[in-house]
């Protein structure tokens, strides 16, 4: 297959400026494998605490991913209860079954299909909505306030549309999540929303709305983006290497899980992890000044020539298979971790087993974009 590439120039950055100033997002790219890994877990060095975050900028302060310390703690502390590996397992087959079901019965007797909009997107909303305790809102909803909300996260530049576009959709969220966080405040339910509230807290006491409530968005984000995505761009691979697909089906017990991290590996479907220096550093040659905003490029790590061998390339049967970033490193290793490759898992096996002979439609081929946020923008597929 042709190789498609992760983020758009690190290859050539990984090869001739590791480390480099990219003014249109106003953030020092680091691209190599190493180097990433360093700046996501030297705490010390590299905080996540950001002078200018779009983050903290469109979903307010504090975030999960724009803390340190004991408020961080706090916040990934509020979301153990339903996203460690342990309690994933326990609700998982029972959450993401029913919903591969409907979309495959909503996709028997056609001919083709776009999976993104048909399959994939539907899927990762509703179960994320389901399990955050959103299971009334429907998937049409929930995919727009992910597209508005995603152009604020990524508003490095500070477009004013973009941040439009975004704030739109917080203000629907405050007004719609925060008059259920009211109710759960004195009514605590198994979803994620009452466990952010409620979770080892002491008796009759729960945390603010507005201490929770950025973090959420944090979670609704990239609870959405990535699995979906990702599954995506594991089917995507899949079906443009005929016998890597085959191989796959034949034992869906075993390769179904080989082939989405393996996914996530050459299409990371998020690019970064940013940091801000704490003090002056070299890193690969080059001094990075105190107070500098780095972004570690996990997609990049990912396609690592000194990793990998032939990273641009999908190879179901590549060594090493749980040797990816896309998940991140560090304290911020991603907290849905466990969820999003089950969920992925489910929803590519139950794909290929109900549709024996999907292939690729040749006349619509798949087109990845995105940097921050990187996905197929269409999977187009004949289905017989």
């Amino acid at each position: 297959m042709t190789p498609i590439p992760s983020t758009p120039g690190c290859a050539g950055r990984r090869r001739e400026a590791p480390v480099a100033w990219v003014p249109a997002v106003d953030l020092w790219f680091v691209t190599r494998w190493q180097d990433v890994e360093r700046v996501a877990t030297d705490h010390e060095t590299f905080t996540a605490e950001l002078a200018d975050s779009p983050l903290d900028r469109s979903f307010g302060s504090p975030t999960i991913l724009t803390v340190d310390g004991e408020v961080h703690m706090e916040l990934r502390k509020s979301l153990d209860a339903k996203y460690r590996p342990r309690a994933v397992a326990g609700y998982i087959d029972d959450l993401i079954g029913p919903l591969v079901e409907e979309r495959i019965a909503a996709l028997r007797g056609r001919d083709r299909a776009e999976l993104m909009a048909d399959y994939f997107e539907p899927i990762s909303v509703l179960s994320l909505g389901r399990v955050l305790g959103l299971g009334d809102l429907p998937a049409g909803t929930l995919r727009s306030w992910f597209n508005r909300l995603s152009d604020g996260a990524t508003n490095f530049e500070k477009d004013p549309r973009k941040q439009a576009r975004s704030d739109s959709a917080a203000r629907e969220i405050d007004q719609h999540v925060g008059a259920l966080m009211t109710r759960l405040a004195t009514s605590p339910d198994d979803g994620t929303i009452s466990h952010m509230l409620h979770t080892a807290m002491p008796p009759g006491r729960c945390r603010a709305q507005e201490f929770v409530m950025p973090s959420f968005k944090v979670l609704l984000l990239g609870g959405m983006q990535e699995p979906g995505h990702g599954a995506a761009s594991a089917v995507a691979g899949l079906l443009a290497s005929p016998e890597q697909a085959a191989a796959v089906r034949a034992d869906l017990e075993e390769m179904a899980p080989r082939a989405v991290e393996e996914g996530l590996r050459w299409m990371a479907p998020i690019g970064t992890q940013t940091r801000q220096t704490t003090r002056e550093i070299e890193l690969a040659g080059v001094t990075l000044p105190a107070g500098a905003p780095v972004a570690a490029v996990v997609a990049s790590a990912s396609r690592d020539e000194e990793h990998f061998d032939d990273p641009d390339t999908f190879d179901v049967f590549r060594e090493g298979r749980n040797q990816h970033a896309a998940f991140g490193f560090g304290r911020h290793f991603c907290t849905g971790h466990a969820f999003a490759r089950h969920q992925m898992r489910l929803a590519v096996r139950g794909l290929l087993e109900a549709f024996p002979g999907i292939r690729l439609d040749p006349g619509a081929p798949p087109v990845f974009r995105g940097w921050e946020f990187r996905a197929p923008r269409n999977l187009d597929v004949l289905l017989r």
